[in-house]
């Protein structure tokens, strides 16, 4: 390689027009491999010593790491300041949502105590906070409902009517939620522990935005009976959201004054303030907890104003003061949630990886899939046993925990300890508290959900099947429930990826005069096809779902159709056969009329060869090449099945003859069906990988287009797919490793050099312009 002074934008190489050989030798390619083998991977895994001792107890246990180099005086304050501020909106958070899940509020702070501890030790993210979620909330609610329902718990009253038992339904309920909480969080220990975090990949942000938006809806619609003061008749399966909607309408005549009231004066004041929380956050030192505010001030204003007994207000009713004991959840019920805990185990997965890298790239950390896999399976396995259901990060507590200084995981210690003594001493001062309160906050905060919905128009603008992605999994989340939704949605976005696999944009590609690029035709004006090389390339892998359509669009770019060209080819054979039979007859024939000549002593005046073979091969090569009437031989055909580019100069030859074949052939016989094509090179730069069909493909190819005389190069081959081809077999004595060229530009000026156009090949291989 040679390297001058050249202006700026302006690069000059010179080398050698390398093939894959030519490569392997200027390049030194060697056999070893860097990689240690599997047995030798076997006793590194097996080796004890301090150091491994220590790095896989840091790489489970990530707390042991960080925090015996906790700073007090850089991160203790943002911390603190942080940690109340969460702490402080887990309270009223935790209790709506747990109505939610159809569970008693004191479930939804147990739930937000527990797990945020057992993420402080094994978490990697420093800012999300993990907690109730209003997404997983109603997954959960769905379940208990569907397997707790009031019609399994009704008795007698004490004036002979039927009530239902809500004490006996609310344990059967935390079992149910108990249960399928630890059976998601098996999962999630089982996918981390066999690394298996880059299944959250599969799950597009198009589908996770789109499912979250729809999951809002149903937790809109649950909220709906609580605002109104009505009870609607449950529905379940398909369509039970559009169900449940319309029964609301029908019961809206029946709606509680009171409770509306105060429905709307809580939502008039926590939109209020939390727009004004927006407008100035920049300025305020912290967010102001309208939501505490709103829930204290409800509770007193109802409790001191009987608001009760007067107007049969919905209450929370009983907050038992103090925490319980340990209990192992009903693993009888895993046969019934084992659907859902899947579900619910991926889409808090979901959730809480991608608010955890959105926050690690922000503030230049990293964060491990894996061990958060592990750490949000802990800190559901290990909740279910005190009673919490399923976690994973909030989306405005995070952003809470980020912008009022939180530096580290001990912000959400912090907030734990908040929660933990509002459970000991002063959760049953909330127990006026109306539940219409606390849907108005869960309606506050679904507002960064649906503001979701103006992905469409940007989608719209950007990819459109992102945007089908989005909608296809709105749509089903809304109409098949949130489990049959997910489904649906993870399928839907796999056959778009197949999809686009087996629809690539496929390109004939031209020259830029004065460069070494090669650029699609349709795209680019200033590329040129070369004279009798036409170059193909598909924009994605070849394999076994798209090999096919890679022939047919081969066929199609380059207007050579394989097929009519080896019928046609077939039919000449058959023909120069028969014409072969013909004068072998004719020479047989007058063979025997000389017999009796000679017998008799006769000289024949015609002038022989030294045989009579010579004679008749003679006069038959004039009769099929100059006798139009006898058929033409068609060089083309006559195809060496040896392949190999140094046998007598084929190119050049054959080449010579390309056009007198084909302006004396009505039938379109020669090759590239008269184009004056000679040569393909089928770049296939973008291939990742081949596998057994497309390695048949590609043998088809150099067999059907060799049978026509038309040379196939390859180009662009990475060499993972290169050592692929070897071990498939590809490579042989009539496809050498010769055929495989570097760029599209070292195989060009191969075919160009091979053919003699020297005045072609000074124009592309001079300096080379960018």
């Amino acid at each position: 390689m040679e390297m001058k002074d050249y202006p700026a934008g302006e690069y000059f190489v010179q080398r050698n027009i390398l093939d894959e050989l030519g490569l392997d030798e200027v390049a030194q390619k060697g056999t070893w491999s860097t990689k240690p083998t599997p047995g030798e991977r076997v006793k590194e895994s097996l080796r004890c010593s301090a150091s491994r001792v220590k790095h896989t107890a840091l790489s489970w246990v990530p707390v042991l790491g960080w925090l015996p180099q906790y700073s007090f005086r850089e991160n203790a304050i943002g911390d603190l300041i942080s940690g109340c501020s969460v702490g402080i909106m887990h309270l009223p958070q935790g209790m709506a949502y747990a109505l939610l899940a159809s569970l008693r509020p004191v479930f939804g702070l147990y739930t937000s105590l527990y797990p945020v501890l057992v993420y402080f030790l094994f978490g990697t993210s420093r800012h999300i906070s993990i907690g109730t979620f209003a997404v997983i909330s109603i997954m959960i609610g769905s379940v208990t409902e569907r397997l707790g329902p009031d019609s399994d718990f009704i008795g007698n009253g004490t004036n002979g009517t039927e009530s239902v038992n809500f004490d006996e339904r609310d344990a059967y309920r935390v079992q149910i939620a108990c249960s399928l909480t630890l059976l998601a969080g098996i999962f999630q220990l089982l996918l981390g522990v066999v690394r298996f975090g880059f299944v959250v990949t599969y799950l597009s942000e198009p589908l996770v935005r789109g499912y979250t938006t729809g999951s809002a809806c149903h937790v809109c619609v649950s909220q709906l009976k609580y605002l109104f003061g009505i009870t609607p008749a449950r529905f379940t399966g398909p369509l039970s959201l559009i169900y449940t909607l319309v029964d609301i309408c029908r019961l809206l005549p029946g709606t509680k004054v009171p409770e509306l009231v105060v429905s709307l004066v809580a939502l008039s004041v926590l939109i209020v303030v939390k727009e004004i929380n927006a407008c100035y956050r920049q300025k305020l030192p912290m967010p102001i907890p309208i939501e505490l505010i709103v829930v204290i001030a409800a509770t007193i204003i109802t409790h001191f104003g009987g608001l009760t007994s007067k107007y049969s207000i919905d209450v929370v009713g009983e907050i038992p003061s103090g925490l319980k004991a340990p209990r192992v959840p009903d693993a009888t019920l895993f046969s019934n949630v084992i659907g859902d805990a899947f579900a619910v185990a991926i889409v808090g997965y979901a959730i809480n990886i991608s608010l955890g890298k959105t926050f690690a790239l922000k503030h230049g950390y990293k964060v491990d899939s894996n061990q958060e896999l592990v750490a949000l399976g802990l800190s559901n396995t290990v909740g279910s046993f005190f009673q919490c259901y399923a976690v994973t990060s909030s989306l405005s507590r995070s952003l809470v925990q980020e912008s009022t200084g939180g530096k580290t995981q001990v912000a959400g210690v912090i907030s734990s300890v908040i929660v933990l003594i509002t459970i000991l001493k002063i959760g049953a001062l909330f127990e006026d508290l109306p539940k219409a309160v606390l849907s108005t906050i869960v309606f506050v905060n679904l507002k960064g959900m649906f503001k979701q919905f103006l992905d469409v128009p940007m989608l719209w603008k950007t990819n459109k099947v992102d945007l089908l992605v989005w909608l296809v999994t709105f749509t089903s989340t809304i109409l098949l429930n949130l489990d049959l939704g997910l489904a649906v949605s993870v399928g839907f976005s796999m056959l778009t990826v197949i999809f686009r696999t087996q629809l690539p944009r496929y390109s004939i590609l031209g020259h830029m005069p004065g460069t070494g690029l090669y650029l699609d035709t349709d795209t680019y004006k200033e590329a040129k096809e070369i004279p009798g090389i036409k170059i193909f390339r598909s924009s994605t892998t070849i394999y076994y779902a798209n090999a096919e359509m890679y022939l047919e669009a081969l066929q199609e770019k380059s207007g050579i159709e394989i097929g009519k060209l080896l019928t046609a080819k077939k039919k000449q054979d058959a023909k120069l056969k028969r014409i072969q039979k013909k004068e072998k007859k004719k020479a047989k024939k007058e063979a025997k009329k000389e017999e009796p000549e000679v017998k008799e002593g006769k000289v024949s005046a015609e002038p022989r060869g030294p045989s009579q073979g010579n004679g008749v091969s003679l006069r038959l090569t004039e009769t099929s090449t100059n006798d139009p009437n006898k058929g033409q031989v068609n060089r083309a055909y006559q195809h060496d099945t040896t392949m190999s580019d140094s046998d007598s100069d084929a190119g050049c030859h054959t080449y010579d003859s390309i056009s007198h074949v084909s302006h004396h052939s009505d039938k379109g016989k020669g090759r590239a069906c008269g184009s004056g094509t000679h040569s393909i090179i089928l770049d296939i730069s973008a291939t990742s990988f081949v596998d057994t069909v497309t390695v048949k493909t590609l043998k088809n190819i150099f067999r059907d287009f060799g049978e026509i005389d038309l040379d196939i190069y390859l180009a662009g081959c990475q060499a993972c797919v290169v050592e692929q081809l070897e071990t498939a077999g590809f490579f042989s004595e009539s496809i050498p490793k010769s055929r495989l060229f570097v760029t599209v530009h070292d195989a060009v000026l191969h075919i160009l050099h091979k053919l003699g156009q020297t005045d072609f090949i000074l124009d592309v291989s001079c300096t080379t312009q960018m």
